[in-house]
């Protein structure tokens, strides 16, 4: 694969920063409810906050959107974050819950596009859990399964039966979700919550939060916002502060890449017919997607731990690259000419229960953090639900289930650069035994 004119980007590669970024807060002002951060559960909470009636602004360090919001793959997934093998071992009673939030997660974003009317290329054709190998196959097979006894729904086939690229064995695809351009739907929504009564200041970096007079008092360059409550919706960056619970979460870089528009029939070619989007079934998966403008956006496959704060924005290093372009000409070899255009990262936050948390310090600052790579569904449908839990006092179900009754977390493990490490050399093993690369082959070998 091609890589010696790549673009590289500090922000996203599905969609450019908006001309008219907000300017940030000058001054001091008081609200009910502040909101800290524009990604896409920030700018859900504000929303349905200022939709419910209250006073409410939100801070947002860049511009609404700029984040992993804007930056990740596209995929509005009906199925858990994580290994459900192993909730489902350590957290079974957990499971059920943790199943039913994100199939409503993925129903409230469409209804979000659909409420506000926002063109974001989305293809409601499930995500498809694919399958390299047998032994990923039987891997597929047990998520199904479990999947299955915990109320979710999931179909399991060949990839002739999925309509999914020859190159993969099989898998299982959801149910509910779909693929579409992140950039263009956290731009839509950007654009409802500027258009709301919500008062929302972008380029203003909180530097502290505390408490006094009976107020949460957030710190700025350019002012301060004194609130009754206060929502972090920070996910990644949510270390910055003292007042964060500890070991809430880990961020972590990965990285996407986007190909040159391919020729129409060289797509055809590859029998995905139903145009679901695919992950692999790999410790560290690789993804791979069709875009509404000809092209294939693919990613992952290594991560790195950030380890200091705040985290640096940056663009993704040409090794990182080259080894993804590798991966891609060995799942599509058919494909293996094709140029990468584009190449960008991000920061995502992973916890270390892989459980999706919600939660509130003392009774008055209120956080929703690390969907473990599914926050572009939950991460808005749990702001919404934290939104109304602010305004009525109830919790709902789905907020229950991952709610922490204490801000208190277990440490990391696995999570280092050694152990990170290990998991990459576990993945490579695996695909030197597995045989998926002479099967790619040879199905690009029938297709032609």
């Amino acid at each position: 694969m091609k890589i010696d004119n790549v673009e590289y980007s500090t922000f996203s590669g599905w969609i450019d920063p908006p001309a008219d970024v907000l300017p940030g807060l000058d001054g001091d002002l008081t609200c009910e409810v502040a909101v800290i951060g524009g990604g896409m559960g920030g700018m859900a909470t504000a929303l349905r906050l200022a939709e419910r009636g209250q006073d409410v602004v939100l801070l947002e360090a860049e511009f609404c959107g700029y984040g992993s919001s804007s930056r990740n793959g596209g995929q509005i997934a009906s199925v858990p974050g994580g290994d459900l093998r192993l909730l489902s071992l350590f957290y079974p009673k957990k499971v059920p819950g943790m199943v039913r939030l994100a199939e409503n997660s993925a129903g409230f974003v469409e209804d979000l596009i659909k409420t506000h009317d926002i063109d974001c290329d989305y293809e409601p054709n499930g995500l498809a859990f694919a399958a390299v190998g047998h032994g990923q196959m039987l891997r597929t097979r047990t998520l199904a399964a479990i999947l299955r006894r915990a109320g979710g729904r999931g179909h399991v086939g060949t990839s002739e039966e999925l309509g999914i690229p020859r190159t993969f064995v099989g898998g299982m695809r959801e149910a509910v979700g779909g693929m579409l351009n992140p950039g263009k739907l956290s731009r839509g929504v950007r654009r409802a919550l500027v258009s709301s009564p919500a008062r929302v200041f972008e380029r203003t970096k909180v530097t502290d939060v505390r408490r006094h007079g009976g107020k949460v008092v957030l710190s700025t360059p350019g002012g301060t916002v004194r609130a009754d409550k206060v929502v972090l919706a920070t996910n990644a960056y949510s270390g910055e502060w003292a007042i964060t619970p500890k070991r809430l979460s880990v961020p972590m870089w990965l990285i996407e890449m986007e190909t040159e528009p391919i020729a129409p029939e060289r797509l055809a070619a590859l029998d995905w017919s139903s145009r679901s989007g695919v992950i692999t079934q790999h410790q560290v998966m690789e993804h791979y997607r069709l875009t509404a403008r000809g092209t294939i956006v693919f990613g992952v496959r290594r991560v790195e731990r950030g380890m200091t704060y705040p985290l640096p924005a940056k663009a993704p290093d040409r090794k990182v690259v080259e080894e993804l372009a590798g991966a891609f000409a060995t799942r599509f070899p058919a494909l293996a000419d094709i140029a990468v255009e584009r190449a960008w990262g991000g920061w995502i936050a992973i916890t270390s229960s892989w459980l999706s948390i919600a939660g509130r310090i003392e009774d008055d600052i209120y956080y929703s953090i690390a969907c473990n790579g599914h926050g572009l569904a939950q991460a808005p449908y749990v702001g919404s639900l934290i939104a109304d839990l602010i305004v009525d006092g109830a919790r709902h179900e789905d907020l229950g289930d991952i709610w922490a009754e204490k801000p208190k977390f277990p440490p990391f493990t696995m999570v280092g650069p050694r152990g990170l490490r290990m998991v990459w050399a576990l993945d490579r093993f695996t695909d030197l035994i597995n045989g998926s690369r002479r099967r790619a082959l040879r199905a690009a070998a029938r297709a032609r």
